[in-house]
């Protein structure tokens, strides 16, 4: 029996597509031998057809359909699989041993990809900044026709550090359908990453904003849009408008399944000051303020049967009215006698003695009704918000707050960003993602609202690292790219939100620090006329020489479904360094020679994952004894053994 290697690129997007359709309609598939004689699911069209009915269409003269130049390939490039990984780098990162935050260096179609594995399903919210397409902002050049490398080299793109990124200009002929390309594939792949109960905030200029929607309709389905929020997010114009001003951006809302949302709500003004008095079931109830529980009625509306006597804390009589006596006129209590007697027990009413008067009166607290049942004193938010509660001004205000200068146009608002995060009802221990991160305005707004609410929301921001101009305040200030803005905004946001609230002591203001590079492993793939023994050897140890085994750690936790948050420890046994990932979760051993040592080691940390380095084993007899030595250890079978241990 072998030992299945981990994959070395991501799963195909077709495929994650087969497998939903499996869950829904096993009964349209079949069985057929893929390339590799493994036996695979694949669709049989006519049962699908068949089980559609009259919802299946071919070939339809005329049908409602959003397209572009590009789309197709658009498509094919959000399910191609990607082949690279992401490099840990401690050294640029914030309490790397205990943080569950992540920052994230690369192109985020790339990473989105790669995070699939371990995220698919589990983010809450995601928020994301994209270009505007104004004719002035820049965007992803993809060609999908050719490789990336003969795509940058033709465009002529390429800088240093190997990034991508151009001007989009209205001379394009492509303008839109560049912008629409850039945008479709990414929205596709971080669909899946959302949770069933998950909102997607896109932040957009009116340029691009009739666009998006139709492709957030297609992509999320139309039925699962929420809103379009209209954000008045400056107060006035430059004065060189030649039309009308434009003061407004828009932030489209949609949901993963609408039918599983529960939006945050905001709270209603209730002058919350008048509920001034409290009493011991304050906890419970809320402060409360006091209403007179009589009052006099019209004749139309006077009650008989609520005017009757209570008797006061002296032993007399009390009526409607504050008399010792009935009173006529229309006087009545707003209780009905047998809801008084409920209040009297259970400490809703309280007598009040005025200069020798007793009056009678209700408690109204801020949390219960006067049943005792909770008031939820929240709205649903609306779909805009103004000038004069966050605006433009205010995020790059914060941004020369944090460094002195103006090393990032055009950030968003820290408020604005908590006040989607409210909306999205994000709660403790939701991962929130930003993959256009740029200043990183999303990690300083959770951080901030966790210090406010004591919570432990996790970010996952992902940028790319874009040159800063040479001419710019940032670059000048020495920040040779957008990602090193981003990293130095959260560690300086998070110390001084740390001093702020002293009392937050468990507050997480770190982040691991990921970059998007190469796969781990060499390519070995020639043709048989091509074999020599220097390309034999190869196979021997298929790691290229610059990786480290934090490195490998992490690219088998990306393609065994492992997030990249848990906490890790490592220890040393016969010469070989142990890795263990979230206590059992997943052990690795990737030094020569595993001894039997070693997986007693391992074994006693009942590991649920097992991993280890092909080359670690010089025979195949030795990966063979490996099957029987873990059945032994761990109690496994046959199969648990063949399920939960890899090579690499």
């Amino acid at each position: 029996m072998q030992i299945d290697h981990l994959d070395k690129q991501t799963m195909d997007g077709s495929q994650l597509n087969l497998d939903a359709l499996y869950q829904i309609c096993p009964s349209c598939f079949t069985e057929t031998a893929g390339e590799d004689g493994k036996l695979r699911h694949v669709v049989d069209f006519e049962k699908l057809r068949a089980l559609l009915g009259d919802s299946a269409v071919e070939d339809a003269p005329e049908v409602y359909d959003f397209t572009w130049v590009g789309k197709r390939a658009a498509q094919r490039e959000a399910m191609a699989p990607c082949r690279k990984t992401l490099r840990p780098c401690p050294e640029e990162s914030v309490n790397w041993d205990t943080t569950q935050n992540l920052y994230i260096e690369g192109d985020n179609l790339e990473v989105l990809k790669l995070l699939q594995n371990s995220y698919m399903g589990k983010v809450k919210m995601i928020y994301i900044d994209p270009p505007y397409n104004t004719g002035n902002d820049f965007v992803y050049h993809d060609d999908f026709h050719r490789t990336q490398r003969e795509e940058d080299e033709a465009a002529g793109v390429i800088n240093e550090d190997g990034e991508r990124m151009v001007k989009n200009t209205e001379s394009n002929g492509k303008f839109h359908s560049d912008w629409c390309s850039m945008i479709y594939s990414r929205l596709m792949v971080a669909r899946s990453l959302l949770k069933d109960n998950g909102i997607i905030f896109i932040s957009i200029g009116e340029h691009e904003v009739r666009n998006l929607r139709n492709i957030c309709d297609e992509v999320f389905g139309e039925h699962n849009f929420i809103s379009t929020i209209s954000w008045v997010s400056k107060s006035g114009g430059s004065g060189d408008e030649k039309y009308i001003i434009s003061a407004t951006e828009y932030i489209l809302v949609y949901a993963k399944n609408i039918d599983s949302v529960e939006l945050g709500k905001e709270p209603i003004d209730t002058e919350d000051e008048k509920y001034n008095l409290s009493d011991s079931h304050v906890k419970e109830r809320g402060k409360y303020v006091l209403k007179k529980l009589d009052y006099r009625m019209t004749s139309l509306h006077y009650t008989e049967s609520l005017n009757y006597p209570v008797i006061d804390p002296d032993g007399n009589e009390l009526w409607p009215g504050g008399e010792k006596f009935r009173q006529d006129g229309g006087w009545n209590w707003r209780w009905s006698k047998q809801k008084v007697e409920w209040g009297l027990q259970n400490d809703f009413l309280e007598f009040k003695n005025n200069r020798g008067k007793w009056t009678l009166n209700s408690k109204q607290y801020q949390n219960v009704d006067n049943n005792n049942n909770p008031i939820d004193r929240r709205i649903a938010y609306k779909n805009f918000i103004l000038s004069s509660e966050f605006n433009t001004t205010q995020g790059s205000r914060m941004v020369v707050d944090y460094f002195g200068s103006k090393v990032f146009e055009y950030a968003k608002p820290v408020g604005l960003i908590e006040k989607l995060l409210l909306i999205s009802n994000a709660t403790d221990k939701d991962i929130i993602l930003d993959f256009f991160a740029g200043s990183a305005s999303s990690a300083h707004s959770v951080i901030q609202l966790n210090a406010d609410e004591r919570a432990n929301r996790k970010f996952i921001m992902v940028q790319l690292p874009e040159l800063t101009d040479k001419e710019s305040e940032a670059y000048k200030a020495g920040y040779k790219n957008i990602c090193e803005i981003g990293k130095e905004r959260i560690r300086r946001a998070g110390k001084k939100i740390k001093e702020e609230h002293p009392e937050a002591k468990d507050l997480d203001i770190g982040f691991r620090v990921f970059k998007c590079d190469e796969s781990n492993y060499k390519e070995v793939a020639f043709a048989p006329k091509d074999y020599s023994q220097e390309s034999l050897d190869l196979f021997v140890d298929n790691i290229k020489e610059d990786r480290t085994d934090l490195d490998l750690l992490f690219d088998c936790m990306l393609r065994w479904g492992v997030t990249l948050d848990l906490p890790m420890t490592k220890t040393r046994v016969d010469g070989c360094t142990i890795h263990n990932v979230n206590e059992g979760g997943l052990v690795a051993c990737f030094d020569g020679r595993v001894t039997e040592a070693v997986i007693d080691a391992i074994a006693e940390m009942y590991p649920a994952k097992v991993v280890f380095r092909d080359s670690s084993f010089e025979e195949a007899a030795q990966k063979m004894n490996l099957f029987e030595l873990f059945k032994q250890k761990c109690g496994w079978t046959e199969q648990e053994v063949k399920n939960n241990v890899r090579v690499i």
